[in-house]
C-alpha cells in the first residue's frame, strides 16, 4: 500500500504527505522542536490568536511548494521527482534554525549567527543522518543548484515562504489587510529562461501581495506594542546575561543554561544544545526569575509575565543622548534604582522596513506577447520609488507608569 500521511491544516485543509523521507524529516526532533517555537514571536501578546508555530508555517510552505511544482510541470517545465522532493525538503527545513520566539531573540541567545546559518548547519547534520539524501535540497536552499528558479521559490521576492506566512499570519491574527490571493498567484507562475515569472493576467494579485506585505509589517510584525514586548524580552536577556557573567545563580532549564553559562567553544556542541532549546525553556526561566532577588531582573520578568508592557512611542529622529540621560535619571528617581540599573527600563531602536528588496531579485511578468517585464514596468498601480525605498522610523520604550517627558 502506498505511503500516505495527512495533516489537517486550518488554512489549506488537508495536507497530504506521500514521501517517506519527508515524513521522517517531519518526525525528527529538529523539526518537532518547531512546534514549540512561536511563528510571530511576542505578537500573541497583541493578537491573542497569533499562537501558531514555525511547525505550522513550514508544513504550509511545503504544501504551497508542491502546488507550485505541479503548476509549473503542467505548463511544460520539466521537473524530476528528485528535484520535486528536494524543493519540498528545502522549504520544509528553511526555518529549522529559528530559536525561541523566532526573530525576537535571534542574536541574543546564540550571538553572531542568523537563523539561516543555523538552518544550514542543521540541514547539513540531517544530510549526514540520512546518508546524503538532502544534498540537492541544500543546494537549492543555498542557491547553488543549477536551476535558479528553485531557489526563487524558496527565497525570492515571490517565494512560497512569503505566500504562506502572509496568509497564515493574517488568518491567526485576524488582520484582513494581509489576505492575498495565494492560490491564484501560484496558478499564475511560469518559468522563462530559468526565471520564475507571473503570467500577465495575474498582475493584480501581485499588486495586492506587495501592498498586503507592506501593511502586515506595520500593522502586525512592527506593531509598536509588539516591539515593546520584544524590547522587554531583550532587556530581560541582557540582564540575565549580565548576572550570569558575574556568576550570579539563575534558574534555567538544562538546555537554556548551556547558553547562559557557556563552558565550551565547540560549535558542534552548541548546535546540539540549540536543537533542544525552545520557547518553553525561556518562559519557564522568565517565570521563575520573577522571584529572583535581583530587583531589575525580577521587575522586568514580572512585567512580562503579567503583560505590563512598556509604553512605545514613535519618534521622528533618533533620541539624543541628553534626552536618554534625562529619562534614565527620572526612572532612577521614581524607582529607587541606580542610574546604571535604570538603563534596563528604557530602550530605543531604529526600525528599517524595505517592502521590495532588490537584493532578492525582481518580480517578473510574462506578457501575452512573450515579453518579460519588471512588475513596476508592467503595473499601472505600483510605484517603484515607494516600495523599493527603505522606510525608517525610531521608537523608544519605557515603563507606562513613570511620568516621563519623552519628546525633545
Amino acid at each position: 500500500m502506498p505511503f500516505s500521511k495527512i495533516f489537517n491544516d486550518p488554512v489549506y485543509g488537508f495536507i497530504t504527505i506521500h514521501d517517506r523521507l519527508i515524513q521522517e524529516l517531519i518526525d525528527h526532533p529538529y523539526f518537532q522542536r518547531l512546534g514549540r517555537i512561536a511563528q510571530l514571536g511576542m505578537s500573541g501578546l497583541v493578537y491573542p490568536g497569533a499562537r501558531h508555530t514555525r511547525f505550522h508555517h513550514a508544513l504550509g510552505a511545503m504544501h504551497l511548494m508542491k502546488q507550485a511544482i505541479d503548476i509549473l510541470k503542467s505548463k511544460g517545465t520539466e521537473i524530476s521527482e528528485h528535484e520535486s522532493r528536494a524543493a519540498m525538503i528545502a522549504i520544509l527545513l528553511h526555518d529549522i534554525g529559528h530559536g525561541p520566539f523566532s526573530h525576537t531573540l535571534e542574536h541574543s541567545i546564540l550571538e553572531g549567527y542568523d537563523h539561516e546559518d543555523i538552518s544550514l548547519q542543521m540541514m547539513q547534520r540531517l544530510n549526514e543522518t540520512f546518508d546524503g539524501a538532502l544534498q540537492t535540497a541544500i543546494d537549492i536552499f543555498t542557491g547553488n543548484y543549477s536551476r535558479h528558479f528553485f531557489h526563487q521559490l524558496v527565497s525570492g521576492q515571490l517565494d512560497v515562504d512569503r505566500l504562506d506566512y502572509l496568509m497564515r499570519d493574517s488568518f491567526y491574527t485576524g488582520v484582513a489587510e494581509g489576505v492575498i490571493g495565494g492560490e491564484r498567484i501560484i496558478k499564475m507562475m511560469y518559468v522563462v529562461d530559468d526565471e520564475l515569472c507571473i503570467e500577465e493576467k495575474g498582475i493584480y494579485s501581485i499588486e495586492k501581495f506587495l501592498i498586503a506585505r507592506r501593511l502586515m509589517y506595520w500593522q502586525v510584525y512592527l506593531h509598536k506594542t509588539v516591539i515593546a514586548a520584544e524590547m522587554l524580552m531583550l532587556l530581560i536577556m541582557r540582564r540575565a546575561r549580565f548576572l550570569s557573567a558575574n556568576q550570579v545563580k539563575l534558574f534555567a532549564t538544562t538546555a537554556f543554561s548551556k547558553f547562559l553559562y557557556p563552558v565550551s567553544s565547540d560549535s558542534s556542541s552548541y548546535l546540539s544544545d540549540f536543537a533542544l532549546l525552545d520557547d518553553m525553556d525561556v518562559m519557564a526561566s522568565v517565570k521563575e526569575w520573577t522571584r529572583h532577588p535581583d530587583p531589575v531582573l525580577s521587575s522586568l520578568c514580572t512585567r512580562m509575565i503579567n503583560r505590563k508592557l512598556f509604553r512605545a512611542v514613535w519618534l521622528g529622529k533618533a533620541p539624543s543622548e541628553p534626552l536618554i540621560e534625562n529619562m534614565v535619571s527620572q526612572i532612577a528617581k521614581q524607582s529607587g534604582l541606580s542610574n546604571q540599573d535604570a538603563r534596563y527600563f528604557i530602550k530605543w531602536d531604529k526600525i528599517v522596513q524595505l517592502p521590495y528588496d532588490i537584493s532578492k531579485g525582481e518580480i517578473w511578468i510574462h506578457t501575452k506577447s512573450g515579453q518579460k517585464m519588471n512588475i513596476f514596468d508592467a503595473s499601472d498601480n505600483l510605484s517603484h520609488d515607494q516600495l523599493s525605498q527603505p522606510v525608517t522610523k525610531y521608537i523608544i520604550c519605557y515603563p507606562k507608569e513613570l511620568n516621563i517627558i519623552h519628546e525633545e
